[in-house]
């Protein structure tokens, strides 16, 4: 698979990775590694909270930073 940042500036690199919000392939150059928080756990009580990565395409993370 191949980044579509990069076929969209008329180059082919190698995905690393799928972006969370639109799902486009990115590669190394073209990925932003961001934290967020999963909760989870029982119904009941109190759940519990974690961290865990989502990779974003640059313009879907330009648009979670506005």
């Amino acid at each position: 698979m191949h980044c579509l940042d990069c076929r969209a500036q008329g180059t082919t690199s190698t995905a690393v990775g799928v972006c969370h919000d639109c799902g486009a392939a990115v590669c190394h150059e073209h990925t932003l590694v961001a934290n967020r928080v999963v909760r989870g756990g029982p119904l009941l009580g109190r759940p519990g909270e974690v961290m865990a990565r989502t990779i974003r395409c640059t313009t879907c993370a330009a648009v979670q930073a506005a």
